[in-house]
């Protein structure tokens, strides 16, 4: 098994027909991701690596039965592509994007929610469930089909506990980079609920980093999970005040520092690595 998406997503990339789209587009299809449409307004009826474009999602839904999208997809009209996508009927939105201005994250984040579906992002590299399938910018190679989920507010550093996991022979489950803005669509105790519930995750490590209570809130799902958790948090020497990289890394009034939320998930029962390749070997010295 996995969360969120497996080998049955059939996948809607929106904004393939630009250098971004079409780059990532290609190296999903390698990966063995069923990608059917791809969205380009005013590039209906072209192809794209022999991936049929249509005007709208709507129009890609109903001809392929896409239940899933990829958005690469420019900041300034990128809520209004997860917008449509929501409307249109995705069960599942991973938003690539990363600049989208705050209040067009508040609106889609609601609107999604309205719609039921599950929004990964946006700002974020995507979700892949190794050997079934990938959306999104994730190094594809560096993944292993595996018993340990991955749930992460960082890109490089899902990557590298990966790439460390999979050196040790430790496959993954699904890892999920829900991105690090300050309103993202999907949680960490969202993806922790999924992954407690999924019979294939046998551990789970959480990648945090400074700025806001997303680890201190997860701390406390984590008390009443029955799988073990690594966690593992960035930023240990920003200082207080500082935006450093994502713009929800910031730590403001004294909280949100990377002390504190390796304290809560201490005391939360979670091994707290010091290194991304400590990380790795906790998980193998737990498993």
């Amino acid at each position: 098994m996995a969360i969120i998406v497996d080998e049955n997503t059939k996948v809607v990339v929106q904004g393939i027909t630009g250098y971004q789209g079409r780059f990532h587009t290609e190296r999903m299809l390698n990966y063995g991701t069923k990608i059917v449409a791809g969205v380009t307004p005013g590039k209906g009826g072209t192809e794209v690596l022999g991936v049929p474009v249509f005007d709208t999602v709507k129009e890609a839904v109903s001809e392929t039965d896409a239940n899933a999208s990829v958005i690469f997809v420019p900041a300034p009209f990128a809520a209004d592509a997860v917008m449509e996508a929501a409307e249109a009927g995705v069960e599942v939105i991973v938003c690539i994007t990363e600049g989208i201005p705050v209040h067009d994250e508040l609106r889609m984040y609601w609107r999604v929610k309205e719609a039921g579906a599950t929004l990964i992002g946006p700002n974020c590299p995507g979700i892949i469930s190794p050997g079934k399938t990938h959306l999104g910018i994730m190094p594809a190679q560096i993944f292993k089909p595996g018993g340990v989920g991955i749930v992460s507010r960082s890109g490089t550093l899902t990557y590298q506990i990966a790439y460390n996991l999979t050196k040790l022979g430790i496959g993954q489950s699904t890892v999920v980079g829900i991105g690090g803005d300050r309103i993202i669509g999907t949680d960490f105790v969202e993806v922790l609920r999924r992954f407690e519930e999924d019979d294939e995750t046998e551990a789970v490590v959480l990648v945090g980093e400074i700025g806001g209570r997303d680890e201190e809130t997860a701390a406390k799902f984590i008390e009443k999970m029955s799988k073990p958790v690594v966690g593992y948090v960035a930023g240990l020497t920003a200082p207080p005040g500082k935006r450093m990289g994502h713009a929800g890394a910031i730590i403001e009034g004294g909280e949100g520092t990377a002390e504190s939320k390796i304290k809560a998930l201490e005391s939360a029962g979670a091994r707290v690595g010091k290194t991304p390749m400590e990380v790795a070997e906790v998980v193998a010295e737990i498993l």
